[in-house]
């Protein structure tokens, strides 16, 4: 934890002129550069026990608190003299350095992995030590650092009052004895915000997006081979994995009903409502960007729901379950990230829903899967492996479901079978826009994946999905 509220003169100098620099960080949030003035130290105080010395920054740009950790050096090497090009007096990396004031060099601990091998001592009271760092280049919206191999601490960026979801429901799972999360092993929090948090590194383990398209590569070489057999016959089939993912799911949800007891169905009717509000609005909103009514791709969905009471029980869920976000490993299935999805407010990601938003969420996912790996492949060869997808499709949503209900005690936390249907397509159709949303955003090639979604949504057929018999096998 930090000291008290120790400030050196470099603190607030060195933070005024960070405009630039926070511009430039994919997890700032704001759309322009700040302008002079506009960032402020909110609180800054020095860690303990740390050489060199690292302090903790929180720094104020609107309404936005952002945590740096920073370390002040001296820009006179030991006699005085000039520095090299690449190092300061104390052996840091000058590719940390952010600003300078006066004779200080201020210096972005997480961008150096000396400096961040001191923070993980610090931030764990001395019980986690780590001989090599490296920083996870993946990472967007936070920074992840990853120590020795078997240690990954993500430090959170934009901070906001209250437990971060990601740390709180990891925490509570593993509480209740889910084995399917990686073992929690540093908090670094006080009582108002989560600053880190840090598991054990799944090292080895395969991103389910990435098996997902192996899976689909292998496929569509068999189909070219053996047109007349379907994905479960090929060898790299990931219809056994999707059903454990699916146990894996069921299990999840049982666990969280264990730390988050649901709420009763009544409780859950007036977020269900809001709900359905909200995706007439986004569908209006889409179609007038889009110059289409696709409100009227799933106006029959809408009418069949308006007479539904709600989604059935509701309860805290992952809120953003798909194939990037769980990791397969010799011991099977994890779960990662739960801090729901980034661009929703966190009132509504933290808001309880049904288990089968998580379920649609992998479902949307499997269906992405698909259609990306078509991406990858000449346009001439679409209309030969279309269908080959759509069959890779129904079977891992098929062998997912199957894995999903087969769970037992599932069924409290679920709707009736009569609305089930309906209810899973609400949550499907609430996540194509929010596809829908993000593609119009920033990858508008895209968002012809989103709207097939809303247009197979609309069809009779109880999976919202019309193979028409097209289909060889």
């Amino acid at each position: 934890m930090a000291s008290g509220e120790t400030r050196e003169e470099w603190v607030d100098e060195a933070v005024s002129n960070l405009g630039d620099y926070l511009a430039g960080q994919r997890w700032f949030h704001a759309a322009q550069p700040p302008l002079p003035g506009e960032v402020h130290v909110v609180r800054a105080a020095q860690l303990p026990d740390t050489s060199p010395a690292l302090w903790q920054v929180l720094v104020g740009v609107g309404d936005d608190v952002y945590q740096l950790i920073l370390s002040p050096r001296s820009l006179s090497g030991a006699d005085g003299g000039a520095l090299p090009a690449d190092v300061d007096s104390g052996g840091v990396s000058a590719r940390s350095l952010i600003a300078a004031v006066g004779d200080v060099a201020v210096h972005d601990v997480l961008s150096d992995p000396q400096m961040a091998l001191a923070l993980l001592e610090s931030i764990s009271g001395g019980s986690e030590r780590a001989e090599r760092c490296r920083l996870l280049n993946a990472e967007q919206s936070n920074t992840s650092l990853i120590f020795d191999d078997r240690l990954i601490l993500k430090v959170f960026r934009r901070l906001r009052s209250g437990r971060n979801p990601d740390a709180e429901v990891t925490s509570a799972l593993a509480a209740t004895g889910f084995a399917n999360v990686a073992t929690p092993l540093v908090e670094w929090r006080d009582d108002e915000f989560d600053f880190a948090f840090g598991q054990t590194f799944l090292n080895g383990g395969s991103e389910g997006w990435a098996l997902a398209l192996a899976s689909l590569r292998d496929f569509y070489s068999f189909h070219a081979e053996s047109p007349g057999n379907g994905p479960g016959e090929a060898g790299g089939d990931f219809g056994p994995e999707a059903a454990r993912l699916g146990q894996v799911t069921a299990k999840m949800h049982l666990h969280l009903a264990q730390a988050y007891p649901p709420v009763p169905s009544d409780d859950a009717a007036s977020t269900w409502f809001a709900l359905l509000q909200s995706i007439r609005v986004r569908l209006a909103a889409a179609s007038d960007t889009l110059g289409r009514d696709l409100g009227g791709l799933v106006g029959g969905l809408l009418e069949r729901v308006a007479s539904l009471e709600g989604p059935g029980p509701a309860m805290r869920v992952h809120g953003d379950l798909h194939l990037g976000q769980v990791m397969r490993t010799d011991l099977g299935w994890f779960v990662l990230d739960f801090e729901g999805e980034p661009d929703r407010p966190l009132s509504e990601r933290l808001a309880p829903a049904s288990p089968l938003k998580d379920v649609a969420g992998m479902l949307r996912s499997l269906h992405y899967a698909s259609r990306y790996s078509l991406g990858e492949r000449d346009r001439s060869e679409w209309p030969q492996l279309g269908s080959a997808a759509l069959a890779w499709e129904l079977r891992n949503r098929e062998e997912f479901l199957a894995g999903y209900e087969g769970e037992s005690g599932l069924e409290v936390l679920l709707p009736d079978a009569y609305t089930m249907s309906d209810v899973m397509s609400i949550y499907e159709l609430d996540k194509a826009l929010y596809e829908l949303d993000y593609e119009l955003a920033h990858r508008p090639e895209w968002v012809d994946i989103p709207i097939d979604a809303l247009e197979r949504l609309g069809l009779p057929d109880e999976r919202g999905i019309d193979d028409g018999g097209a289909l060889p096998w």
